[in-house]
């Protein structure tokens, strides 16, 4: 038995795990492909409070990052936590497939499972800190109205939303530009958690069929400690797929 199992063994009767880092990190996979799809810009649609430009910037992304959030508070610390890197902005913007007010749904997980869609009842079954606790309006925006003033004809775009269901409209709104995407990664549910939200399946095949990405990764999410069930996850698809990623 190896040092590392021997240690493994040992934490594990404290109820933690040890693995290999950064290679068994599902996060690090992901900026992998992010940086062999040749991104340099990201822009993060439902940003919360910055973690997920933090995470690429953990992992060597040293691109431009993009952050979108619509909700005050989070709003607030993602721009703290942007305004300490040059290459970070933050826009307080919904994004969605209208020009137009909307009203978002604040969820009691510090605004993690906020969305302009009812939230259903096996959202809140899975994770009772989801509930719905207020409301906010925010000012909605076409990506594509916006798109000139976040990237240049010559950036390789990778798109990333965690809009909670809310990703399609978030793809219609950003029109023609989303064939120019070098990649894309999108939370989504495995089971119906959102009024009128966007499922895992529905997911592969509108990414596939009408952008013409390729599937490279699932990353889990979101599941139900009952039954172990995973609710969401994370798709990540690029461009080109296997005949230019062999190098990985």
């Amino acid at each position: 038995m190896t040092l590392l199992h021997q240690a493994r063994r040992a934490v594990q009767r404290f109820g933690v795990d040890v693995n290999r880092f950064p290679e068994c990190s599902f996060d690090y996979r992901t900026v992998q492909l992010m940086r062999h799809s040749g991104a340099d810009v990201v822009l993060d649609v439902g940003a919360n409070r910055g973690q997920y430009g933090e995470m690429l910037r953990r992992f060597g992304y040293q691109g431009r990052i993009v952050s979108f959030e619509p909700l005050r508070g989070p709003f607030d610390a993602l721009r703290r936590r942007a305004h300490a890197d040059p290459l970070w902005t933050a826009l307080p913007h919904a994004l969605g497939d209208e020009r137009t007010t909307v009203t978002v749904n604040v969820a009691g997980n510090n605004g993690l499972s906020s969305s302009v869609l009812p939230m259903l009842p096996r959202h809140t079954e899975g994770c009772p800190d989801s509930r719905y606790v207020g409301r906010q309006e925010a000012e909605q925006y076409r990506l594509d109205v916006l798109w000139p003033q976040v990237a240049g004809p010559e950036d390789n775009v990778f798109l990333k939303l965690d809009v909670q269901g809310y990703e399609e409209a978030v793809l219609r709104g950003a029109g023609d530009f989303v064939g120019r995407c070098c990649g894309l990664q999108l939370e989504v549910s495995c089971v119906p958690l959102y009024e009128g939200g966007l499922l895992f399946e529905q997911a592969l095949n509108l990414v596939q069929n009408r952008y013409g990405l390729t599937l490279m990764a699932v990353v889990p999410g979101f599941t139900d400690r009952r039954t172990g069930q995973m609710l969401q996850c994370d798709v990540v698809f690029l461009r080109g797929g296997d005949r230019e990623m062999g190098g990985i």
